[in-house]
């Protein structure tokens, strides 16, 4: 195991594991910037160390500045938490070679599934059903619209260095599709450093479902079931439950085993996420993310493993049949909304001080988040405030638990999404379970048709 670990992350996450850190007994590295000094979750960390300005590149994506933290503090341990550089091949290899140890998948693995063009040939290789997409675009309009057509529009123009759903821009016809190149590649430039796009069909309402994949350093990978990802704003997630309603267990369980197999043969490891498209019956790849996800916490919710900490025991060299039971089965069900500092109709970030923030408790209610009263939600990061998430013995009474814990919870000083989270959630299409990617715009289109 490891014995000082540094986080080259911040807020939610950051704070998530320093909390796992304890409960292993590692010792704890927070990192942070300017912008992020007054930052509650500091004060829980072992040391802490300032990485520059507020600028992501000039902090939590200079590379330097964390391999520096790590040389002086004399971790043996990065955890990248999700975002920034926790999918960066190099950085990986520079960790790894520092003679500390990167905690996430082999460079190897996060530079064969981060790139997403090169992860979709190798995984149809191997058998697993894709969605019509590109080739990497090469910067002539007149080879884009070929490639355009060929799919059939809408496409989705995304990052192929990308994840999240940053940086992904649709294009429903020839006219729109320069500008959403144009608007693709700068976003992902400046998110992740690569400028490097490729196309994709936009399926107009499937649902997204991913799988947790936990493994090892010695062959054995497992799933750790799924969650249906669907209700998105701008193609970013911001509902995720677990089990995914109205799909057959065997379907889902079958899904999960294909994808066990392949990821085994090729000697997967530590923790992955799988990233699919239900439609038609069907399981179609879309990606696979190489990282801790945001939306973690409903699987373990479901299942009670905490798989921060399993990833990092498996990062350290434990061995799968160690870290996870024998048998994992799923209980009750469970719903998590990513709370955001933005509008809750045109979804702009909103910057502010929080002047009030105050989060339920109690029975099946759980928060995650790296902020408190009167700290800053600033322009530079993810404007995510928090996570709210609940569980209990169905999903009829989950529903009924985040709303309540979303009646309960008061944020003041900035704009925020909870109006949006809580109409998705009582709305009749969500809880008979027929959901899909544009449920939310739907429900925010009928609100406002309503109010006219």
């Amino acid at each position: 195991m490891f014995k000082k670990v540094v986080i080259a992350n911040r807020g939610a996450v950051a704070a998530r594991v320093v909390r796992a850190l304890r409960e292993l007994g590692v010792r704890s590295v927070a990192v942070y910037s300017e912008a992020d000094a007054g930052l509650p979750y500091l004060a829980e960390a072992d040391e802490t160390f300032y990485i520059g300005p507020a600028e992501p590149k000039a902090s939590y994506l200079n590379q330097d500045a964390l391999l520096d933290v790590l040389k002086k503090s004399g971790a043996d341990g990065l955890h990248p938490g999700y975002g920034f550089l926790s999918e960066n091949a190099g950085f990986a290899q520079r960790v790894n070679a520092s003679g500390a140890r990167f905690i996430g998948p082999s460079p190897e693995w996060i530079e064969a599934m981060g790139h997403k063009t090169r992860a979709r040939d190798l995984m149809a290789r191997h058998g697993l059903t894709m969605a019509p997409s590109s080739g990497l675009l090469n910067g002539d309009p007149a080879a884009a619209l070929k490639a355009a057509e060929a799919i059939g529009f809408p496409v989705l123009v995304k990052p192929a260095a990308g994840g999240g759903g940053i940086g992904m821009v649709a294009a429903h016809d020839a006219a729109e599709l320069v500008q959403a190149i144009e608007r693709a590649g700068s976003l992902s430039e400046r998110s992740f450093g690569n400028a490097e796009i490729y196309l994709e069909r936009l399926m107009l309402k499937p649902r997204h479902i991913e799988f947790q994949i936990l493994a090892d350093r010695y062959g054995k990978v497992r799933h750790v079931f799924e969650r249906d990802c669907s209700i998105q704003r701008r193609h970013q997630k911001v509902i995720e439950e677990s089990p995914a309603p109205l799909i057959p267990r065997p379907i889902v369980t079958r899904a999960g085993d294909d994808i066990v197999q392949v990821l085994g043969k090729l000697s997967y490891d530590v923790i992955g996420t799988v990233e699919t498209l239900f439609d038609g019956g069907e399981f179609q790849f879309l990606e696979m993310n190489t990282r801790l996800q945001v939306e973690h916490a409903v699987t373990e919710e479901v299942t009670g493993i905490d798989l921060v900490i399993a990833q990092i025991r498996l990062a350290a060299g434990g061995r799968l049949d160690e870290v996870l039971p024998p048998v994992i089965a799923i209980s009750g069900h469970a719903i998590e909304a990513r709370i955001y500092a933005e509008d809750p109709v045109r979804f702009y970030p909103s910057p502010g001080t929080l002047k009030t923030l105050r989060f339920p408790d109690g029975e099946g209610v759980r928060v995650e988040t790296g902020f408190a009263e009167g700290c800053k939600i600033t322009p530079y990061y993810d404007p995510m405030i928090a996570k709210l998430i609940v569980h209990a013995d169905d999903r009829t009474s989950a529903i009924e638990r985040m709303i309540a814990a979303l009646d309960a919870t008061t944020i003041e000083g900035v704009k925020h999404n909870i109006p949006f989270v809580r109409r998705v959630v009582d709305s009749a299409d969500f809880r008979s379970g027929h959901v899909h990617t544009g449920l939310g715009t739907e429900i925010l289109a009928r609100a406002a048709q309503q109010s006219v």
